[in-house]
């Protein structure tokens, strides 16, 4: 075992430091006691002995009892009798021994020594100044006024509210508050010297940032130049300023000080400029009439000051701390712990050019409903984590919301890097419960000059970029894939999104209703959705409904077709009796917990019976929670209404899904119809999905009948209902009362 280590092991044993640094330190610390003379008898102005005691039992604890009483006995008992040296050692002993239990009791996290703490002030106050001041000069009266301190009668005081008294106490008080801090400092520093770096490390972090050197050298030429004012000899040509006066002029400076340096470094200059200024009173305060009661109003400046410079250090390094904490919290996401946008934006910011990076993974959102959030946190993290390696020290990954995440790289050979980045992000494997995922990623990159004023814009056109970058495999580049054409993109779906907004405020959608004939007669309509746009021409629903799914308005829009055909059919159930509709959902609305229960109180509203309707889901589209759709669709059966599956043929795993699905009808795509007659593997398509329809006891739809070929083929096959221009075009739906009243009349 090494010496380094067994002193490591050994330091903090009763006989090892706690015995030899306060025989060291006392002598040292007795250099700091002033006393002044006041009626030919002592009385003190600053005495330190007491909080170093105090901190050798807040470092060591009962480990420092020892080497305590030694250094009681050897530096101020050593000429005294022994009784009298036992009754001195005791009157040290008590107080500390006290204070220190007490504040034990009050700061239990692991007797938290923080004196830069504001919360911890109270404790501090009571425990390590007033307590120990108190029952140490309240022992020491008791005992010398039974004559067990017979050397030290003169430091007596006539009564408790004597001047002698309340200088003393006053003494004690400013001793403690001021040397607890520095006398632990310096036991930290004998015990661990390198301590000394994290010190200075914090006194750097409390200095405010926006200090400039010349604020700091008028600071330190104002407070030399007081300080050389306090202490010149007075002579008959001397000032007011050659008084006490010039200490109150202290006090704003050091407040400057406490405001703008923090605790650390104003506990390290306040100290040894009120040990100074104490220990040369006598050149600021001369003896002439009335010196005794001056001399109590400076002591009482020595313990207010302390307390305002301090407690005012405290409080201006704890705001500058918590608004620094804020500032970094700002730029840091909460949840993944990642920068966020704002962080990008201000790097943006502080470089003339820069490279951004996005990177697009699509499939993450799918797998964090299958295995929860915290999944797509921790990909995101490890992600992060493996791409750091291949960037620069001033390079750094940025979290988006969603899927995404960004890079800002430097220019210098940029390319280059990104294929590395691209080689690195295909060789990422991230391990979930044993199970390996590795999603593709999808890349794209510009350069940017600063200041980027629409960053959100251009993450935007990115983010359409890197889908690109998904089915290419490799990194896309948004400058040479054309800019203008996706933020004109963008452009158009905003406008879009706004014409969708105004047209449900304002009841601009129109209704057009299409004949599905069954072929035993069972006839019904299916409800289409046209757009009025300010020029009154009507848009279609492919140019508006991929947008507002996009936007989140789908919902809106099925519940204001649902509403307003419910409300045709209440309206003219009379001349249109048994009218039966069909109508489309979007993906969002069959994932909707509440649809079924909004569906059911419109159909009490309007007393429609739930028969009326068919409610056709696209099969062609992804539906983001397959589960709670099924279960939408269930409560809908079991309400009366009917489901169909619509556009089947066309989505993903159609056979598999027509397996699992439980609807009463399957409306064939289009594309398979059209091409019956004249292609015999569409035939063969068509007549096996009949088949497979009939065994699980599903009705089938024909669209696309266009010609009476087509027709005669449809129903040969076995299909139940047709659906085309050759059985009836689509019509504006208030035109079905007109077209019944025709054939009322013809008939």
């Amino acid at each position: 075992m090494s010496l380094y280590t067994r002193y490591k092991k050994y330091r903090d044993k009763w006989w090892a430091l706690p015995l030899f640094i306060p025989v060291l330190l006392l002598p040292v610390i007795n250099i700091a006691n002033t006393f002044a003379s006041l009626d030919g008898r002592d009385v003190a102005l600053y005495y330190l002995p007491l909080a170093l005691m105090l901190s050798l039992m807040l470092f060591f604890g009962w480990a420092a009892l020892p080497g305590m009483i030694v250094a009681l006995w050897l530096h101020i008992a050593r000429n005294m009798p022994p009784v009298e040296a036992i009754g001195v050692i005791f009157n040290f002993l008590i107080p500390i021994i006290l204070s220190w239990g007490g504040y034990r009791a009050c700061v239990p996290r692991r007797y938290m020594v923080s004196h830069g703490t504001v919360r911890l002030m109270a404790q501090r106050v009571f425990w390590q100044m007033f307590f120990p001041a108190t029952l140490f000069l309240v022992l020491f009266q008791f005992s010398v006024y039974l004559g067990l301190q017979t050397s030290r009668l003169e430091m007596e005081g006539v009564s408790p509210l004597s001047l002698r008294t309340i200088i003393n106490y006053q003494a004690l008080l400013v001793g403690c508050f001021t040397g607890v801090p520095l006398c632990y400092l310096l036991i930290r520093l004998i015990r661990h010297p390198r301590h000394i770096h994290s010190y200075v490390s914090q006194l750097r972090r409390q200095i405010d940032p926006k200090i400039r050197w010349p604020e700091g050298i008028v600071w330190w030429v104002a407070l030399v130049v007081l300080l050389l004012m306090l202490l010149r000899p007075m002579n008959d040509n001397s000032t007011i300023f050659s008084t006490n006066y010039t200490l109150s002029l202290l006090l704003p400076v050091m407040l400057w000080g406490s405001m703008r340096f923090g605790y650390r470094f104003m506990s390290l200059i306040w100290t040894p400029v009120l040990i100074v200024a104490i220990h040369f009173h006598y050149r600021y305060l001369p003896v002439y009439p009335g010196y005794s009661n001056q001399l109590a109003i400076t002591s009482s400046s020595y313990l207010v000051f302390s307390f305002i410079v301090v407690y005012m250090a405290m409080l201006s390094t704890r705001q500058r701390l918590v608004h620094q904490r804020a500032r970094r919290m700002a730029y840091l996401d909460p949840v993944v712990h990642m920068p966020n946008l704002r962080a990008l934006s201000r790097a943006l910011t502080e470089t003339p050019w820069s490279v951004l990076c996005f990177l697009r993974v699509p499939e993450l959102e799918v797998l964090g409903r299958h295995y929860g959030v915290m999944m797509r946190i921790q990909y995101k993290q490890k992600l992060a984590e493996w791409l750091k390696d291949v960037l620069l020290i001033d390079e750094d990954v940025y979290q988006l919301s969603g899927h995404d995440l960004v890079i800002r790289l430097n220019t210098e050979g940029y390319q280059r890097r990104i294929e590395t980045l691209d080689e690195r992000a295909k060789q990422f494997r991230f391990n979930w419960d044993g199970i390996p995922l590795q999603p593709p990623i999808g890349i794209s990159y510009c350069y940017v000059r600063s200041p980027v004023t629409h960053l959100s814009l251009l993450l935007g056109e990115l983010s359409t970029i890197a889908d690109l970058s998904l089915s290419t495999s490799h990194p896309e580049s948004l400058q040479r894939r054309g800019a203008m054409h996706l933020q004109q993109g963008l452009k158009d779906k905003v406008i879009m999104m706004n014409q969708i907004q105004h047209a449900l405020e304002r009841n601009l959608f129109r209704l057009m209703a299409q004949p599905i004939v069954g072929v035993r007669g069972d006839n019904y309509y299916e409800i289409l959705l046209r757009m009025e746009n300010a020029d009154g021409q009507l848009i279609t629903p492919d140019a508006f409904l991929p947008v507002a799914q996009e936007f989140g308005l789908s919902s809106r829009i099925d519940l204001w077709v649902l509403e307003k055909a419910l409300d045709f059919m209440n309206c003219n159930r009379m001349s249109l009796p048994g009218l039966r509709f069909s109508l489309n959902i979007t993906p969002s609305t069959a994932c909707g917990a509440d649809f079924h229960n909004t569906v059911l109180n419109l159909l009490k509203k309007y007393t429609i019976e739930p028969w009326q309707l068919i409610f056709e889901l696209s099969e062609s589209q992804s539906i983001p929670h397959p589960e709670q759709a099924r279960q939408t669709m269930r409560y809908l059966q079991q309400m009366g209404c009917r489901v169909a599956i619509d556009d089947f043929g066309t989505g993903y795993a159609s056979y598999t899904r027509l397996k699992d699905v439980d609807a009463d009808m399957l409306k064939i795509d289009g594309s398979f119809i059209r091409n019956i007659v004249s292609s015999s593997l569409d035939y063969q398509i068509v007549a096996s999905i009949c088949q497979l329809a009939r065994m699980k006891k599903m009705q089938v739809v024909a669209e696309f009948v266009e010609t009476d070929d087509i027709r005669d083929a449809a129903i040969s096959l076995g299909i139940d209902y047709l659906q085309g221009y050759s059985i009836g075009k689509p019509d504006r739906l208030e035109n079905l009362v007109a077209s019944a009243q025709e054939q009322a009349e013809v008939a």
